[in-house]
């Protein structure tokens, strides 16, 4: 855990020093932080070098993360010696800073605090704050400012009790479900079934969650609550050494053909696992809205009804009966189970559902079902998309036009969902080449390339706010946008061969323009970022676009950007010509790729088509337009092909890339 936390602040750009028992220790622990992909790359993994004691008195802050027990945390804490002033903080995960801290100088205690990261620190928005009773104000105050603004995190302050607010709510409902499990003789696949996405949790669920963190782990969070006894089949696991992935087996055991089993928890024996159905989760999947879906499951009256309810009903009880002990306000449980346990809503959120309280009002400029555009404040809209993985359609292609005729001094692209948007909407597409609509597809993939180009001769600067999927047809809006101001973790792609198709919207005219003798590997091997940094580095972001460590800080960042291009912002002018790739080399790389069989025949034809286009039909520049009409050629013809339409269809019944 040191490892991964030290990684993230080197994704921010702080240096950290790594102490462990030795330095082979040390070396193994940054080797598991690159496995994990906890650095953004590798430039901020030369950021955390290995230390020692000696190096301590150099530290602004010291942070803690060993072992969950008492006695090894206050033996380590007592051979620091530190500058006067410098910030300590434990990575704790449920003792009380009373104890650690007992007997220590009255200077130490004003400077220790609790800073509890949820693992895997990257990727987990929650940090939990805990001050101790002697703790300078100005002390907290920092290191929540700093870890809100730099390091990203979602801080939430909790009161100094037992495993805090998270892992208090989290250990509560675990131990609901083990309860309801072998009570009410639930198997570990329809628990899992009944306390994933059906009600808005992650996939990993209950069991499968337990074998992610290890089963010793849950053992050891059960014991340190202190509130129930761990369910006897598990404790049975932990004897015999089934502690989940870590050990190969635990709730479910993957053999080395790939295939999955699960335990029978009556007779610890594996059996390949078997998809349960009920009435109400099958009608449930049918509803897409999470806050009406539970209210459906709430009162059905088959088994996963009686389950669900029990749980949910439980779990709000346990919140609102715990909230005066371990938080200062209702909100922070349900940050705390969104931002730590990636809980789609808080337990008083849940409550709220269930009892059907309205949202509150968005007000919109405009609206309609795919995106709206809404009032950011001082002359700034926001375009927002809203449809199914924020796909784009027309819908969202009238909004941005209503956003460039505005009267606003800045236009922010962005969201508040899940993902930025995966492309353009790849049924539409499909049913429109199966139907031989090609007059309305080629019209509809001219709008896109035109509104791509409104964007970016706008004479209002158009600030892109991409975050998280960022994919094909939303890449190429970004690209298209004065400037980007990214979220740090970005997979951002040009990833149309996937599907059979080349960008078609601008994107290879763009990818020219940063950088011709690139462009091909780019797009031809659809290489998407793995953060925002990432995407520096292969070139869908340039220097002067900005990266946001704080999600919720984005749209802001945003905003704020957006202000300062108006200040004296000139509309941009079409270069007359761009100067375009080498067709002999791209046929030279497509060559050597097939020959080696990196890429498929289809591949193959794919990146004819791709050559053609970025070579602007074999002529050594192109205008802007010139190059348009040749993606949307190619586009078009490629949509015709039986094995594109496959690509196509694959992509939308498994959401996996098919290789024909």
């Amino acid at each position: 855990m040191g490892s991964r936390i030290a990684a993230h602040f080197a994704n921010a750009g702080v240096p950290a020093i790594l102490l462990d028992v030795d330095a082979a220790a040390v070396k193994r622990g940054i080797e598991s932080a690159v496995k994990s992909k906890a650095f953004f790359d590798s430039s901020a993994q030369a950021l955390v070098t290995p230390g020692s004691f000696e190096d301590l008195p150099q530290c602004d802050w010291i942070l803690e993360a060993v072992t969950e027990n008492l006695a090894v945390k206050r033996e380590l804490l007592a051979r620091i010696v530190r500058k006067p002033g410098a910030i300590v903080s434990t990575n704790t995960s449920g003792i009380p800073l009373a104890a650690i801290s007992k007997g220590f100088p009255a200077e130490f205690r004003q400077h220790f605090l609790g800073t509890h990261f949820f693992n895997p620190p990257r990727y987990l928005h929650l940090l939990e704050l805990i001050r101790g009773a002697e703790t300078l104000p100005a002390v907290a105050d920092f290191v929540k400012d700093f870890a809100q603004r730099r390091l990203g995190k979602g801080v939430v302050e909790c009161k100094d009790t037992p495993n805090f607010i998270g892992n208090r709510i989290g250990s509560f409902v675990g131990s609901l479900v083990q309860k309801l499990t072998v009570e009410d003789d639930y198997t570990i696949e329809e628990v899992d079934l009944l306390t994933g996405p059906l009600i808005g949790l992650p996939k990993s669920a209950s069991y499968r969650l337990l074998d992610i963190v290890g089963i010793d782990v849950w053992a050891h969070v059960t014991k340190n609550l202190g509130e129930s006894e761990m369910t006897p089949f598990l404790a049975e696991l932990v004897n015999r050494g089934w502690l989940g992935d870590k050990t190969g087996q635990g709730c479910y055991k993957k053999l080395p053909s790939g295939e999955i089993l699960a335990i029978d928890w009556k007779t610890l024996e594996y059996h390949p696992v078997q998809k349960p159905k009920f009435p109400s989760t099958e009608a449930a999947l049918n509803i897409p809205n999470l806050a009406d879906r539970l209210r459906f499951l709430v009162a059905a009256q088959d088994r996963a009804g009686h389950f669900i309810r029990t749980l949910l009903h439980g779990t709000v009880e346990y919140s609102r009966a715990k909230l005066p002990e371990i938080a200062y306000a209702a909100e922070d449980i349900d940050k705390a189970m969104r931002w730590g346990y990636n809980w789609t809503l808080g337990p008083f959120e849940i409550e709220a559902a269930l009892a059907g309280k309205p949202e509150p009002p968005q007000i919109a400029i405009k609206q309609n079902p795919g995106a709206s555009l809404k009032d950011l404040g001082d002359d700034v809209v926001l375009v927002e998309f809203h449809s199914k993985m924020n796909a784009l359609g027309e819908d969202a292609l009238a909004i941005i036009h209503d956003a460039l005729s505005s009267s606003a001094r800045g236009i922010v692209i962005g969201n508040y969902g899940a993902n930025f948007s995966a492309g353009a909407n790849l049924l539409q597409v499909l049913l429109a080449a199966q139907d031989e609509e090609w007059d309305e597809l080629a019209a509809a993939v001219n709008r896109f390339q035109q509104t791509n180009l409104a964007i970016k001769y706008s004479p209002i600067p158009v600030v892109a706010a991409p975050f998280n999927l960022t994919l094909g047809g939303a890449a190429e809006v970004a690209l298209h946008s004065a400037r980007v101001q990214a979220s740090a973790e970005l997979y951002m792609g040009l990833v149309e061969v996937g599907v059979g198709l080349i960008p078609g919207a601008g994107g290879c005219k763009e990818m020219l323009v940063r950088n011709p003798a690139t462009a091909f590997e780019i797009i031809g091997y659809a290489k998407t970022s793995t953060s925002a940094r990432d995407a520096f580095n292969i070139g869908y972001l340039r220097p002067r676009d900005a990266v946001s460590m704080n999600p919720d800080t984005l749209i802001d960042d945003a905003k704020a950007a957006a202000l300062h291009l108006a200040r004296d912002y000139a509309q941009p002018i079409p270069a007359p010509q761009i100067p375009t790739a080498d067709l002999e080399r791209m046929k030279l790389g497509l060559y050597i790729g097939r020959q080696g069989d990196f890429i498929s025949a289809y591949d193959a034809v794919i990146g004819e088509k791709l050559a053609h286009v970025l070579s602007g039909g074999g002529k050594p520049t192109a205008s802007e337009q010139q190059l348009l009409d040749l993606e949307r050629e190619a586009f078009l013809s490629l949509c015709g092909r039986r094995e594109t339409q496959q690509r196509i269809q694959h992509m939308l019944k498994t959401g996996k890339a098919l290789r024909n």
